[in-house]
């Protein structure tokens, strides 16, 4: 049994997790202090891939990414690189896809901080930045561990953006989710089967991962 789609599912969404982590965070951070009608209309714009069919973010990154547009015709020209249909321009796929969530997540986390905890930081003398990684995300760490956990699992999952701009090649760009496609199309129901046990494996443990942090937080919050 060929392991590829595995291991490059995995990787792929290890990467877009690293990245939606980092600008989750600061989109929510940011954000979180404009003031309201700003606010609804960055909410808007950055949760709309959320509700958006993938195949429709699929085709609007190859509009902006393909060897034909602006962008992508530039990197082929310029880099001799080509930001389609490899197995990397998944990653382009899943972090426009799984950031909403952990946009969102980070908000919330955010917006329910306890500011008076960062303005006693401030009459102590201590930075900006010390507060934010020293004070703010450890009190916010709950809820930003459930939004980076279910971006990785939307990440490992995602299908429609993901054939549109990587396709499927066995060995170079094959995923889980488009090696089932494959292989319930050319009738081969039994390792289809398989990779589907493995999907729901993985997604189970991913589950129960954002089930004990939200019970560790109720129970945080009930000891207060």
């Amino acid at each position: 049994m060929d392991w590829y789609p595995l291991y490059n599912s995995l990787r792929i969404a290890w990467i877009s997790t690293v990245v939606t982590f980092f600008l989750g965070i600061l989109a929510a951070y940011y954000i979180a202090k404009t003031p309201r009608v700003l606010k609804g209309i960055l909410d808007v714009i950055l949760t709309l891939p959320l509700v958006l069919p993938p195949t429709v973010v699929g085709y609007l990154l190859l509009r902006v990414l393909g060897p034909k547009r602006l962008i992508g015709q530039w990197f082929l020209e310029t880099f001799g690189i080509r930001l389609v249909m490899t197995w990397w321009s998944a990653i382009f796929a899943t972090i426009v896809i799984s950031f909403p969530l952990m946009y969102r997540t980070a908000r919330g986390a955010f917006e329910s901080f306890d500011e008076t905890l960062a303005q006693a930081g401030q009459t102590l003398g201590l930075s900006g930045s010390y507060i934010f990684w020293r004070v703010r995300m450890p009190a916010c760490r709950q809820g930003i561990l459930a939004g980076t956990v279910l971006s990785f699992a939307r990440a490992l999952g995602e299908y429609g953006a993901t054939s549109m701009i990587a396709g499927y090649t066995p060995g170079r760009t094959a995923t889980i989710s488009t090696t089932v496609y494959q292989l319930w199309r050319t009738d081969n129901d039994a390792e289809a089967f398989l990779w589907v046990l493995i999907n729901i494996a993985i997604s189970f443990v991913v589950l129960m991962a954002v089930n004990m942090l939200e019970k560790r937080e109720r129970s945080k919050g009930g000891a207060r």
